[in-house]
């Protein structure tokens, strides 16, 4: 398991996806300025306003994309969660554990029967 602290102003699925990582997040907390969630359904995220408490981050990463749920919390303790776009704004530090997978174990390929690009595990 490898640790990973992202700083205030950076963009968490877009921090990740920079970094190109072969693994799962399956961990994570921290706070945010604000939040865009795809929710169940939907094909355009929503825009929560900050400030927020990452209650719950998990995900697979691949080279060619990351895959990310979160549930975040209001100041007034509200809940909401579902899939994280580009837009969650780091507010003072977002912490992550990641348990990393050898490069080319995952990756990312249109599927004809979803219309995404799903994960395609690779086993040696």
């Amino acid at each position: 398991m490898e640790p990973l602290r992202l700083n205030p102003g950076d963009d968490l699925r877009g921090a990740l996806q920079d970094r190109r990582l072969t693994g799962f997040v399956v961990a994570g907390i921290g706070s945010l300025v604000r939040a865009q969630l795809r929710f169940a359904g939907e094909s355009e995220p929503t825009v929560i306003a900050g400030p927020l408490e990452i209650l719950t981050l998990s995900g697979s990463l691949t080279p060619d994309g990351v895959h990310l749920h979160a549930s975040v919390s209001d100041a007034s303790g509200r809940v909401v969660g579902g899939h994280v776009c580009a837009g969650c704004e780091v507010r003072t530090t977002a912490e992550l554990l990641i348990a990393p997978l050898p490069p080319g174990s995952l990756a990312r390929e249109h599927d004809a029967a979803t219309g995404y690009a799903e994960l395609v595990v690779r086993r040696p």
